[in-house]
């Protein structure tokens, strides 16, 4: 008799675990998009650290694949529960004197590249990037492409807003190159909507998915967020009935970090209105089994993807990787990024530009990149980074390649980190031999968990706030 077990009905049985369990590893940690994380960056890096970095790539034989990432700050309203570095405005004459400082500043950059580099990856973030009016949205695409090649098969990416497109808007975003999208849907609840000031009713997402669909877009993403105010089972299980029903490609499910000591806006909601842990954790638990059983591959951390979708593809065949956005299909790029508060990754090196447009002009209109803070990787942090990389991707350590490109005996140089992730490997959530680190499918949940033993900065004091790993 033949079985009826198919590989997918195993790994999601597999992803079946205690509630204790997660009780018991579910502490504060770092995303991990960047190691060192990106509260470790300091201002002893400066512009000058920064060219030092864009030359040696100039001048190497083998360059890295590159990718850019634009910030784009400005959003028309504020919505509370937002981290992000945005600028609140309806005045529209702002956004093209942004470009214009764009402009300069991807000037400052080309003087230390080669001449027409490929680019693999670009990716708007903002802020609202469809705050662009479609001039200038062209006008931007234009500078780009007359300062880069793009492969044939580039990821071109940009963050939308439901609430700032039209069918027209979105043609000329496919018109232009972008081939995949990412929606702020949040919660579909009108009580949650109204408690965190974003108004975007069901049928409003429901026609700006039609449209990008009809015009092309195949590939897109939806940003969910639980833990918000007004939230409960109930009601999320609702939202999720409507996600299922527009069937995204792609979906980041995002636990809500409340931080009003550190982010203004978030002051403005009502903390008695928040869903406590235990609730939160149901709501956790409720998607990701409503999603499996949709057919969603649950990639990590909080992100899951159809069987058929690139993300999902490339967890299969270990080509996972993770960058400042979060998981990416392409390799292990330098990235280029331009814009307010924007990071960026050269060599073996992090930089962060500043964080206010006063400070991000004045730098410009002197003819200065406009660097904040960034990091010098040293050899032991570039190890550490590939190790917390490959077990965020749910790949596994080869130890053995490991000592032969690094020349360590694994053993030795992270006998306490072995002696401390044995634990988990105890839990079923990893293997570990003399040859190799896997995690388990189940162990995905707790990819984070697993990076922090190898991070040597955690014992360090720092100023940032982390939030749950689960």
């Amino acid at each position: 008799m033949v079985s009826s077990t198919t590989p997918e009905k195993i790994i999601k049985d597999n992803l079946e675990i205690s509630e204790e369990l997660i009780r018991k590893f579910d502490s504060l940690g770092p995303r991990y998009t960047s190691y060192p994380t990106a509260d470790r960056f300091h201002t002893g890096f400066t512009e000058s650290s920064y060219v030092k970095y864009l030359q040696e790539r100039n001048s190497a034989s083998r360059k890295a694949p590159l990718s850019l990432y634009i910030h784009i700050p400005f959003c028309a309203s504020l919505c509370y529960y937002c981290a992000c570095n945005k600028v609140i405005t309806k005045d529209r004459s702002k956004s093209a004197i942004y470009l214009d400082y764009l402009t300069k500043e991807l000037e400052l950059v080309k003087r230390h590249l080669p001449g027409q580099e490929i680019i693999s990856q670009l990716h708007l973030g903002g802020g609202t990037p469809t705050f662009l009016s479609s001039e200038e949205m062209r006008r931007l695409m234009s500078m780009l492409r007359a300062n880069f090649s793009f492969s044939e098969d580039a990821e071109i990416s940009i963050e939308i807003d439901p609430r700032t497109v039209t069918e027209e808007s979105l043609q000329l975003l496919a018109d232009v190159g972008f081939n995949r999208t990412s929606l702020g849907v949040q919660d579909f609840d009108e009580q949650v909507q109204l408690a965190v000031h974003r108004i975007q009713p069901f049928e409003m997402v429901k026609n700006c998915i039609e449209q990008s669909r009809a015009v092309g877009f195949g590939s897109i993403n939806f940003d969910l967020i639980y833990g918000l105010p007004k939230q409960n089972l109930e009601s999320f299980s609702r939202t999720l009935d409507q996600v299922i029903a527009l069937s995204p490609a792609r979906i980041a499910l995002y636990n809500y970090a409340h931080l009003p000591t550190r982010f203004k806006p978030q002051r403005r909601i009502n903390e008695a209105d928040l869903p406590p842990a235990e609730q939160r954790l149901q709501i956790f638990l409720m998607s990701l089994r409503r999603l499996l059983d949709e057919g969603y591959v649950y990639i990590g951390l909080d992100h899951f993807a159809k069987p058929d979708d690139s993300l999902a593809v490339a967890m299969k065949d270990k080509s996972l990787h993770r960058n400042f956005q979060g998981y990416t299909t392409r390799a292990d790029c330098d990235l280029i990024a331009l814009g307010l508060s924007s990071i960026g990754k050269v060599g073996a090196s992090y930089v962060q530009n500043v964080r206010t447009l006063d400070e991000y002009y004045a730098a410009l209109d002197e003819g200065r990149l406009p660097v904040e803070k960034g990091f010098d990787l040293s050899q032991d942090d570039l190890l550490r980074r590939e190790l917390i990389m490959t077990l965020m991707c749910c790949s596994s350590i080869d130890i053995n390649d490991i000592e032969s490109r690094h020349q360590i005996q694994f053993a030795d140089y992270f006998g306490q980190e072995i002696e401390r992730i044995q634990e988990y490997a105890n839990e079923g959530l990893m293997d570990i031999t003399s040859a190799k680190i896997s995690v388990k499918p189940k162990g995905r949940m707790f990819v984070r968990a697993f990076s922090m033993i190898f991070d040597q900065y955690l014992s360090r004091q720092t100023a940032a706030k982390y939030s749950k790993l689960i």
